[in-house]
């Protein structure tokens, strides 16, 4: 079955919708539109109304999207910097979105993460493989180098 296909008048109160249930990045919302089977120039128009009317905000997105998956998920920043770059946003946006999260708390989430970790590797019984261990565990959540270092050079 195929999927249907929409005039531009009837796209547009379908990525209002879009919209106005999370919030999206532009190639999401693209994407869809060209789902709908819409053209460039109405895809085009429609995402350039979408945002008139505020209903698509990538600074808004970023931010709420690093924030989420870094409460949520505990993600670092080097993750979701990633992440943000795969769905097209806007190296300012990145910036900003990162700003956002506080160190403090980026700080102590990664300490929490360090102590859960070293927590199950207790049973371990070679300092160095723990160390490599809880190293390879933080660095693949997106924290930075250095700061996965000193955590470590703790310990």
């Amino acid at each position: 079955m195929s999927k249907p296909t929409y005039t531009p008048d009837q796209a547009l109160p379908k990525a209002k919708h879009y919209c106005a249930y999370q919030e999206r990045c532009h190639s999401e919302v693209k994407e869809k539109l060209y789902g709908f089977g819409l053209h460039k120039k109405d895809v085009d128009h429609i995402l350039s109304q979408l945002i008139e009317e505020n209903y698509l905000n990538e600074e808004r997105f970023a931010i709420q999207f690093a924030g989420g998956r870094f409460r949520i998920k505990q993600w670092g920043k080097v993750k979701i910097r990633y992440e943000l770059k795969q769905r097209q946003v806007s190296e300012y946006c990145i910036r900003k979105a990162l700003k956002a999260i506080h160190e403090d708390d980026y700080l102590r989430t990664l300490q929490k993460l360090s102590d859960q970790k070293l927590k199950m590797l207790k049973g371990e019984k070679n300092v160095f493989i723990r160390k490599k261990k809880l190293q390879a565990h933080l660095l693949q959540r997106g924290y930075e180098g250095e700061l996965v270092s000193a955590v470590i050079g703790k310990i």
